[in-house]
């Protein structure tokens, strides 16, 4: 289409095989994207695909080899060090006002009919007492009590993984 002019193709439209590189792993036919080292401070790589270079990390231990205390202390640094970012776990603009809620917390808290500041023992009261109502074994056959009852429970699952969260952050 370009009557032998190369200069009129845009840059990469050539039409050459490009080169993939399949992941590493004995029998996987997908894309191996992500390097991982072969050994520990060498330069040769393992290249996976996401998910077996998941599989490859799980058990990766960062301080291995290192003494208590120069574990303890490379872990305090680094945590130090990545402070800031813990304030981008979230979306400012989306929540309670201070920062401490996220707008699907918010949005749970409100089907529950809590305000932003209760705590997660308030949580689990409202949502047994709203979940004994509309529970499919009291009102068997009603798709909108099952409906409900769906709503509040993803609404305190929700509200559960985001206490277990702040639990996991103040440890």
């Amino acid at each position: 289409m370009d009557w032998g002019f190369p200069r009129w193709r845009g840059y990469g439209s050539s039409r050459e095989a490009t080169q993939v590189r399949l992941c590493d792993r004995h029998g996987c036919e997908e894309p191996g994207n992500c390097p991982a080292p072969k050994a520990p401070n060498s330069p040769e790589r393992w290249y996976f695909c996401q998910r077996h270079a998941a599989e490859y990390n799980a058990r990766w231990d960062y301080f291995e080899g290192l003494e208590k205390e120069e574990a303890e202390a490379r872990a305090h640094a680094e945590e130090r060090t990545n402070a800031g970012y813990s304030q981008s776990a979230h979306y400012g603009w989306a929540t309670s006002g201070d920062g401490s809620r996220t707008a699907d917390e918010m949005r749970a808290l409100d089907l529950l009919g809590l305000e932003a500041d209760a705590d997660f023992a308030a949580v689990k009261k409202a949502w047994r007492e709203r979940a004994k109502e509309v529970h499919p074994d009291v009102k068997p056959g009603d798709a909108t009590a099952a409906k409900a009852f769906h709503a509040y429970s993803v609404a305190y699952e929700v509200l559960r993984q985001a206490e277990e969260r702040r639990e996991w952050r103040g440890a």
